[in-house]
């Protein structure tokens, strides 16, 4: 739209896709303008077409403005759908159309408006297989899939952990005012051993964690207090011997597993289990189960 590519980033998650659109947007010639972010996978599938496209007073039940979407939002800039795998087929059809005609109709309106943006899109799915099973539409996978930018998991990235790890303690004992902490090249590696399940956010956020219980005194982490990667931490095992089991239970241990081998990365858990992360978190509350990453003290930038 609007005379720029689209351009798709793929990557796990915790892998930067967010901070790679803003910086596309940024170095663009619309840097200018606005850069409006959709998280598809957190926003209600019941409301998600309002917040993207906007609606007139009266097209629902409690519709009493004007809502102006979040695509029509970022004119002149650039709309990131983040998670876009996440959109129901019908969601998909709509935007499919926004795409070729370049217009929107807001909710219960009757006029189209031009729409000068550039999208950006992101996943961690895989959509090629997506498409495959038909789950997301050929037709807008194509659309989408102009410009590709494919993000690797940090376990790929050589030495770009460490050098990254370095980077978020400093910033981040620079934050807290504890003055120089650092890593020690003995910790090394340990630390490139650890998969990073939750890529550069993970190691963020545990940069952040090393610096608030590091002693005040010490100029050095004295240890990674990394989590466990045991291969039979989270195994699922089903013993029928006693009689039947209820699938309410099943259920509940094969996510409670999934978000232990994920290391409370939901997202990551539903990749694991074959799940949208919201679908995922749909059933962790109708199963009654905490969602870890509402419960984290610590959330990355």
């Amino acid at each position: 739209m609007g005379g720029a590519p689209t351009v798709l980033i793929t990557g796990e998650t915790g892998t930067g896709k967010e901070v790679t659109a803003r910086r596309l947007h940024a170095l663009g010639t619309r840097g200018h303008g606005p850069f409006v972010e959709v998280d598809c996978a957190s926003i209600p599938h019941n409301l998600l077409e309002s917040e993207l496209f906007g609606h007139e007073p009266g097209a629902f039940t409690d519709a009493r403005a004007l809502k102006v979407g979040l695509l029509e939002l970022a004119q002149g800039g650039t709309a990131f759908l983040d998670e876009i795998g996440e959109l129901d087929l019908g969601l998909q059809a709509k935007l499919l159309r926004v795409l070729d005609t370049r217009k929107l109709r807001r909710l219960g309106g009757r006029d189209e408006i031009p729409l000068d943006v550039h999208l950006v899109a992101a996943t961690n799915r895989d959509l090629t297989a997506e498409v495959r099973t038909g789950n997301f539409r050929a037709d807008l996978f194509y659309r989408l899939d102009v410009v590709r930018v494919e993000l690797p998991p940090l376990r790929e990235r050589e030495d770009d952990g460490w050098i990254l790890g370095h980077e978020f303690l400093k910033e981040a004992a620079r934050r807290l005012g504890r003055g120089t902490l650092r890593l020690p090249p003995h910790l090394k590696r340990e630390f490139l051993s650890y998969p990073w399940p939750g890529n550069v956010r993970e190691v963020r956020n545990h940069m952040e964690r090393l610096a608030l219980v590091a002693p005040p005194s010490s100029q050095e982490v004295l240890d990674l207090s990394l989590p466990k990667t045991s291969g039979n931490a989270s195994g699922l095992t089903i013993d029928f011997s006693g009689g039947p089991i209820p699938w309410e239970s099943i259920e509940r241990q094969a996510i409670a597993g999934a978000l232990e081998a994920a290391h409370g990365n939901v997202s990551e858990a539903a990749r694991l289990l074959g799940l949208g992360r919201g679908a995922l978190r749909y059933r962790m509350s109708r199963l009654g189960q905490k969602d870890p990453e509402e419960e984290a003290p610590l959330k990355a930038a």
